[in-house]
């Protein structure tokens, strides 16, 4: 069904199959809005990406049910909405986002869009709405996580959340490295500590597809992500990784032409994967790459595991992405150990991210 209202129009986005299917023109307009809206928000260009990079990981799954709307004013495309819903048994949980260009605020326009996003929801049967929101730096008042770590600007969409209900949890620093000589110098002295400091393991490395021998053991940690990773008050359903789930994943960066680099500790006595990191870059090699999810098993933590995979993947990335300068990385501020981490081996904060709950009545 279509929303409409004074020239707002909250258009259902099916995600074509490939690019050449017939509805794909939606699809694509979309993309392109959304990377202008990314780089009106944090001033740069490290959140770009193609249609054809995109598409894979839009693509339906078992484990998510998602749902996206094109947001147009007078026929012209202004933004994008969209909500995630968990398919986890009882989950009671939605992710959602509505993103629009600059010169659509102010206009009602992301009022008709959250509203929309709410009342699906409730129609779900969900309970819990939860987004992440990027919150440049400006002056003026601010607001403290509930953590007791970090704060963000009270800003427009600070007021926009509050308005409706919205608590903050949690802030996420986005931190940057700069890739060149004197940190790979730097990368090589962290690792030789590391290598000294957790004799009972070893390293091992793929690129996606994950091979058959780390299928079982990468989806425990990757699991884990879903409950041993700082959380706050935020809400996330322990999730179950078996082959299928890993085979999916990996699809999405495989169809998508990204390179997906995953380095990890394997505990020698007993050939556990215990910690992990990601690394992933598009078509364009130089451009800035992503550093996704990083985990250390709880049972293994003490032995300096993740600057050992960290520092590992960083030395490894030169020989396959030579000419990326820069990578990106975001932590839950009160996840001391990993930005030790980074800040060790030369990540420097960029901006921060507000993670947001409101429980429904």
């Amino acid at each position: 069904m279509h929303t409409t209202t004074v020239g707002l129009e909250l258009r259902p986005m099916p995600v074509p199959t490939t690019l050449d299917a017939e509805d794909a023109a939606d699809f694509v307009d979309m993309v392109r809005v959304r990377n202008l809206v990314y780089r009106e928000i944090s001033g740069h260009s490290d959140f770009d990406i193609t249609p054809g990079e995109l598409l894979p990981a839009l693509q339906p799954t078992p484990y998510t049910d998602r749902m996206f709307w094109n947001v147009l004013v007078d026929g012209e495309l202004v933004g994008r909405a969209g909500l995630d819903l968990p398919l986890e048994d009882g989950s009671r949980v939605g992710f959602w986002r509505v993103e629009l260009r600059r010169d659509a605020w102010g206009r009602g326009v992301g009022t008709a869009a959250y509203e929309l996003i709410e009342r699906v929801a409730r129609e779900r049967g969900r309970s819990v709405l939860q987004t992440s929101v990027d919150h440049p730096q400006s002056d003026g008042p601010r607001l403290d996580a509930p953590t007791g770590f970090g704060s963000i600007p009270a800003d427009r969409a600070a007021r926009f959340l509050r308005d409706r209900g919205y608590a903050l949890e949690q802030v996420v620093r986005m931190s940057a490295l700069t890739l060149d000589d004197d940190t790979f110098a730097r990368v090589a002295e962290h690792l030789a500590a590391a290598r000294a400091a957790s004799t009972d393991y070893r390293l091992v490395s793929w690129d996606a597809p994950t091979p058959a021998e780390f299928v079982a053991g990468y989806g425990t940690v990757k699991a884990a992500m879903s409950t041993d990773a700082p959380a706050a008050g935020i809400e996330y359903d322990a999730e179950q990784w078996d082959a299928d789930r890993v085979a999916a994943h990996d699809r999405r960066y495989v169809d998508a032409g990204r390179r997906l680099h995953v380095t990890a500790a394997q505990h020698i006595a007993t050939g556990e994967l215990v910690a992990f990191t990601e690394l992933v870059i598009g078509h364009d090699l130089a451009a800035t790459t992503h550093q996704e999810d990083t985990l250390v098993a709880r049972a293994h933590r003490g032995h300096r595991l993740g600057m050992l995979v960290k520092a590992a993947a960083l030395l490894a990335w030169r020989d396959i992405a030579p000419d990326s300068r820069r990578v990106i990385t975001f932590n839950a501020e009160e996840n001391r150990p990993m930005l030790d981490i980074n800040e060790a081996l030369g990540f420097t904060p960029v901006s921060y991210e507000g993670e947001w709950k409101k429980e429904l009545s």
